[in-house]
């Protein structure tokens, strides 16, 4: 038991009952003995394939086995994908370290609870990455953040209901498999980070963590600072995804033929370079590389050079370039700015 915290761990669920640890959404600040593996048994009965001493294997009769695949699959089939989970393993936190980062998980927590006046605000979220990547984590913690991030330098995880971004980050191994990370995240109070942004901390004390989009998030961004407190790695899971209708997305981009009225995507990144950072033309660049490697599909490729771009500078370039050729915006037909966003981008592919 964790004598220290042990009337926290054993009774928080009861103390929240609006919490929803059924749906992987709940708020709990820190998990209870037999949510992160740490009890009498012996929980090295079943180890992963994944090669690691902290990880054991979610049998699938188990109820978290079900639980968490659900979300998994449901969330990405909402993005387009088919996603076929392979294993689900637990991080046990039965070491003495192990048990230290939970306690110490606990206590920040706690604290958060507090500095925000009965919230700390604690979420499930998602964090892709290789299977190397993701060994490491689970024995060592995170590491220093990537150098390509877009909005500020910290650990970028995805909101439970949106997996799409960690998937991308999650390369698959040798056997084709994906690998993510599902944790409970301490966020405190969160404020918006705009893109290429080189904020490493809280602008102000009033704020704990950020985010790309306060109504609607993509990204949950923890400072780099407060990864190995703030983030709690409970879970991994590996999974096949694939996209819907790829291989008819393909076909019907082979047999396309070009349209002069559509500006061409090599045109496009050209122009944006007027108007973008380095890094960001940089990102566009090694997207549509991956796009023509057949790494990511089209649909892809469009939603990130908008979440890149911003939908009132394509719009205003698209604009521009038609207006250059002399070709009409339409008879009305898209008189949806995002819908004709969509369109234009799709043909200049």
């Amino acid at each position: 038991m964790l004598t220290l915290f042990g009337d926290l761990l054993h009774n928080f669920d009861t103390e929240n009952p609006h919490s929803d640890r059924a749906n992987v959404e709940n708020d709990d600040s820190c998990p209870s003995d037999s949510e992160s593996g740490v009890s009498g048994t012996d929980s090295n009965e079943h180890r992963s394939r994944l090669s690691c001493n902290n990880l054991s294997a979610v049998s699938n009769g188990e109820a978290i086995y079900e639980v968490v695949t659900k979300k998994l699959v449901s969330s990405l089939s909402s993005c387009g994908f088919n996603a076929e989970v392979e294993a689900v393993y637990r991080n046990d936190y039965t070491g003495i370290m192990s048990r230290a980062k939970l306690q110490s998980f606990c206590i920040y927590s706690k604290a958060m609870e507090v500095k925000c006046g009965g919230n700390s605000n604690v979420k499930y979220a998602w964090y892709g990455a290789s299977k190397n990547e993701i060994r490491r984590i689970v024995s060592h913690g995170f590491g220093l953040p990537v150098d390509t991030q877009t909005h500020g330098q910290g650990v970028y995880l995805s909101p439970v209901d949106r997996p799409f971004e960690s998937m991308k980050s999650a390369s698959p191994d040798e056997d084709g498999l994906r690998h993510v990370l599902l944790c409970r995240v301490i966020l405190g109070k969160i404020e918006v980070v705009p893109p290429f942004s080189k904020q490493c901390n809280p602008s102000c004390e009033e704020f704990d963590s950020g985010v790309d989009d306060l109504a609607s998030p993509s990204k949950y961004i923890v400072w780099s600072s407060c990864m190995n407190t703030h983030i709690l790695p409970e879970f991994v899971i590996s999974f096949r995804a694939s996209s819907y209708g790829r291989g008819d997305q393909r076909r019907s981009q082979s047999s396309r033929t070009p349209n002069s009225d559509w500006m061409p995507f090599p045109t496009l990144i050209t122009t944006l370079s007027k108007f973008l950072p380095r890094d960001a033309i940089e990102l566009i660049v090694k997207n549509h590389g991956d796009y023509k490697n057949r790494k990511i599909t089209r649909q892809e490729l469009i939603q990130l050079v908008r979440n890149i771009a911003g939908d009132k500078l394509l719009m205003a370039i698209i604009k521009s370039y038609r207006r250059k050729i002399k070709a009409p915006l339409g008879n009305g037909l898209y008189n949806n700015q995002s819908k004709e966003i969509d369109f234009n981008l799709k043909n200049c592919l």
